[in-house]
């Protein structure tokens, strides 16, 4: 089995340092992180007296990984996306997880039974199935909106700004996506030399409308203030801008890239013992259903579903707004972890060469 990264990530520079009666937990900020105070922090401190900090990061992997390789760990538990942990995992920057520790389902399914496949692995667990997609502002396509991933590229027909995350991953998927490569053939694509140049070839015939995100909380930002028409960005930060904020922003799920996020340790967290009972607390069925009423994000467990009704507003059913719902589902790819761990830093550098390049 491949190890999974859990990141606890460290505070360096910021003079922090949890005590027995705290833990500091690194996540991604915005409408996620308020998702996981609401549901985990907070019963978690009703239920067991400790505090929970909670920690912003843009992408936990990055200084999780400093921290732990300067032996100087501030952060007992870390959210990373799942292609991360494997790596940090890989690399022994995260504490090895014994499965034991999960609860079971209320009907007493093992935890390991009631996971999704591949939800669990050496040093990761996983809370959520999370989408990547695109959106785009309602008030400036009021007739023949776009319903495709190739509509995302085409700036004849949809004029405008877009926005995508500054990386390679999920911008070469959906750019082959649009090209007209089936979403089940992608990764053999983008596995030889010529399919890596054709994506890149379909990205360039946006470069010069794109502005480049790189934290959750910015494409939601960017369709309000007008600086896009249309953007990538994480489904649940989108159901909340549209949703809790009335914004007029429509989600498309045609071409979605769909992977798990959820909990690691990083090696040498302060608090081994509390940050391992946060953990077993938060991935607990009602847990990830808790979750999963405030944002739009599928809870990892299969006995959470059922218990995933309306949004915390008493009256948005939550299902047609998962990236897993069967609709949603019609021309969706989910992640490659095995790929993007072989192949992150090889992408990456080409993609900022290429960012760099005219």
């Amino acid at each position: 089995m491949k190890k999974i990264l859990i990141l606890s990530t460290a505070l360096t520079g910021l003079g922090f340092a949890a005590s027995a009666q705290e833990i500091a937990v690194m996540s991604w900020g915005g409408a996620y992180a308020t998702s996981q105070i609401e549901a985990y922090h907070k019963p978690f401190t009703a239920s067991t007296g400790i505090k929970v900090i909670n920690v912003d990061a843009d992408n936990p992997a990055a200084p999780i990984k400093a921290q732990v390789e300067a032996g100087n760990v501030s952060i007992d538990v870390v959210d990373l996306e799942y292609a991360d942990a494997v790596r940090l995992c890989d690399e022994g920057l995260l504490e090895v997880l014994d499965p034991a520790i999960l609860s079971p389902a209320a009907d007493g399914t093992a935890a390991m039974d009631d996971f999704l496949p591949g939800a669990v692995t050496d040093c990761f667990v996983a809370t959520i199935v999370f989408s990547t997609l695109y959106a785009y502002d309602e008030s400036k396509f009021p007739s023949d909106p776009p319903t495709t991933i190739a509509d995302f590229f085409d700036t004849a027909k949809y004029p405008g700004k877009r926005g995508m995350r500054k990386g390679a991953k999920v911008n070469l998927e959906m750019a082959l996506m649009a090209d007209g490569v089936p979403a089940d053939e992608v990764y053999s694509v983008l596995e030889t030399p010529e399919g890596v140049d054709r994506a890149f070839a379909k990205l360039g015939t946006i470069k010069n409308d794109m502005i480049w995100w790189e934290a959750g909380a910015q494409p939601p930002q960017l369709l309000a203030d007008g600086e896009v028409v249309m953007t990538t960005g994480y489904n649940g930060r989108f159901f909340a801008a549209a949703v809790t904020e009335g914004k007029p922003f429509k989600q498309v799920f045609d071409g979605q890239v769909y992977e798990y996020d959820g909990y690691a340790i990083p090696k040498g967290a302060p608090n081994l013992d509390a940050a391992k009972q946060f953990l077993t607390f938060a991935t607990t069925t009602q847990a990830l259903a808790d979750q999963a009423k405030w944002i739009a994000y599928g809870p990892a467990r299969q006995s959470s579903g059922p218990l995933v009704g309306v949004f915390m507003d008493g009256k948005t059913e939550m299902g047609p707004y998962m990236p897993t719902a069967a609709e949603n589902l019609t021309n969706a790819l989910p992640s490659s972890y095995e790929f993007w761990v072989d192949r992150d830093t090889e992408l990456n550098e080409r993609f900022n060469a290429w960012l760099a390049s005219n």
